[in-house]
């Protein structure tokens, strides 16, 4: 068996869990929207301590009801379709006051039959 592995791209999108776009978790926003985009994967990883843009350290508390966790919604596909969700993301993040995006090359193995051409 042959491996092959190709060039691809990572978009990481670091949000907290109170953020909300339209009414909707911000986070499962994004990830619906590269579902509709056909990426090729996507995932939403809740931390348990963060900050970002606001210099806020985010982290659990006993004594409130809902508390603002980091979570970071990564989404993997060949650079032509990240590059082509990017303005997707970006309004949507229009919305949020202090997000921040990554983008970075990363090999990606994918097995055949997924419906996105890989």
């Amino acid at each position: 068996m042959k491996i092959e592995w190709r060039e691809a791209e990572r978009l990481r999108v670091f949000l907290g869990t109170s953020d909300h776009v339209g009414g909707n978790v911000a986070s499962e926003a994004l990830l619906q929207a590269a579902h509709r985009a056909g990426l090729a994967g996507g995932t939403v990883i809740q931390g348990s301590v963060g900050f970002g843009a606001r210099s806020v350290i985010h982290r659990p508390h006993l004594f409130r009801l809902s508390s603002d966790q980091p979570v970071v919604v990564e989404f993997v596909d060949v650079p032509e379709r990240i590059a082509a969700f990017v303005p997707q993301v970006w309004a949507l993040l229009d919305q949020i006051s202090g997000s921040l995006v990554t983008r970075e090359r990363v090999q990606m193995l994918a097995r055949p039959g997924g419906t996105h051409g890989l």
